[in-house]
């Protein structure tokens, strides 16, 4: 139906849109403090670029994302996280070229054709941070910093930081026939994604919420049972990092994501009160991601929060600002010749930055201050035939009843006395 947006989408709406202000203002706060800066990578890409970043196997690529053929004949998709597409900028514009630590961060929709939930769109944003070029533990230990700060400042308590090793490339093979070996005897009774997933990725058996898959991966074999030297020296450095600056963290052996550019560190910030979908950030290092979309080697780590979520979380524990607008100025006009000069000074005092607005309706008089006081307006600027003959205007304190008379000409100049 033309008068309804699509299934899954939201209109975000001009009463809560300074929800999203605040918001983004927080994220822009933090995010400077920590060095990062700010990525605008477009709404779509080339579909190659999500199919090798985030991998052929995953439920995102496989039955998620918005892909069409434009007029040209090539495959386009709308972007459905945005890790690939900060490392394919960080890649084409030689970004590395200046600082061997590149951080950036990206707020903006993303798209992925799901089952819509409390908090998930099929257009959805998200805030997410990229450090690309540096290995070592510490920069982990400070971009999980950034997301758990980032949350803990929007007022959010009894976050749960779940963590993991999911391995490298060295050590993951040697787990991954392993979980074969344990899971071949429950293989009948795994979902059918499962089953594809058996030969192709077996860790992703491990993320499965159906109840078989859970019940067929427990006590199965953990990764960090097969970490090689590299990998568990990494995550215990982690571990001593976030320690050291007192963050609790849960460790989780079956956290393991749900894309397959993760290396060694993944985790999740979790926000129990939301119930079922508590997860409101997530993230992980992908050590391979720059080479596998051709780049020079170079390691990275990052995160992405569903702002949707987010504002889930703040709205239900009553965490949103009061941020009620307040009209500065209402130019109030009424008698022959009035318009335009009303409508003059309304001009003047919008170009001085002053919030102003005026009837264009032709409401009389007494209606007009009715508007005035609904758009809680602080003064009331009247302009009649009287005033006009004059050469003045009444401007009227509304919090107070008080009135002046003030010069056509020296309206900005006492507006800006009073307010």
């Amino acid at each position: 139906m033309l008068t309804q947006a699509p299934k899954g989408t939201k209109d975000i709406l001009p009463a809560t849109i300074k929800n999203w202000y605040y918001l983004e203002n927080k994220i822009r706060a933090i995010c400077g403090a920590y060095g990062y800066k700010e990525l605008r990578t477009p709404l779509f890409e080339h579909t190659e670029l999500f199919k090798r970043g985030i991998g052929d196997t995953t439920d995102i690529v496989e039955k998620e994302m918005y892909t069409f053929n434009d007029l040209a004949g090539r495959s386009i998709t709308l972007r459905p996280e945005n890790t690939a597409a900060a490392v394919r900028a960080f890649v084409e514009h030689k970004l590395y070229a200046d600082n061997p630590l590149v951080k950036l961060f990206y707020i903006g929709p993303m798209f992925r054709y799901d089952k819509p939930q409390a908090g998930r769109f099929r257009q959805f944003h998200q805030f997410g941070a990229e450090a690309i070029g540096l290995p070592g533990p510490d920069v982990d230990a400070e971009i999980i910093m950034l997301a758990v700060q980032f949350l803990q400042n929007l007022g959010l308590k009894d976050l749960k930081l779940l963590l993991n090793s999911v391995g490298c490339p060295k050590c993951r093979p040697q787990y991954r026939k392993r979980l074969q070996d344990y899971l071949q005897k429950d293989f009948a009774v795994l979902c059918k994604d499962c089953q594809n997933r058996f030969e192709r990725n077996p860790m992703r058996i491990l993320d499965c919420k159906e109840e078989a898959c859970r019940q067929a991966t427990e006590g199965a074999p953990t990764l960090k049972e097969c970490l090689c030297e590299e990998c568990a020296g990494h995550f215990a450095g982690l571990q001593d990092y976030l320690q050291a600056v007192g963050v609790g963290f849960i460790l989780d052996d079956t956290l393991v994501r749900g894309l397959d550019y993760y290396t060694k560190t993944a985790f999740e910030v979790q926000y129990p009160p939301l119930g079922a979908q508590s997860a409101v950030c997530g993230g992980g290092r992908y050590d391979g991601l720059v080479e596998e979309l051709g780049g020079d080697p170079a390691p990275g780590i990052g995160f992405a929060v569903g702002m949707e979520r987010v504002l889930l979380a703040l709205e239900s524990q009553g965490l949103l600002p009061a941020q009620e607008e307040q009209l500065s100025v209402f130019v109030a006009h009424a008698g022959q010749g009035t318009d335009l000069v009303a409508f003059k000074v309304l001009t003047q005092l919008r170009s001085h930055g002053v919030v102003a607005e005026m009837d264009f309706s032709g409401r009389g008089m007494k209606s007009q201050f009715k508007l005035a006081n609904r758009l809680n307006a602080r003064y009331v600027l009247v302009i009649g035939e009287s005033e006009l003959q004059k050469g003045t205007c009444a401007l009227k304190n509304m919090a107070t009843g008080e009135q002046a008379e003030v010069p056509l000409g020296d309206v900005n100049i006492a507006v800006a006395k009073i307010i």
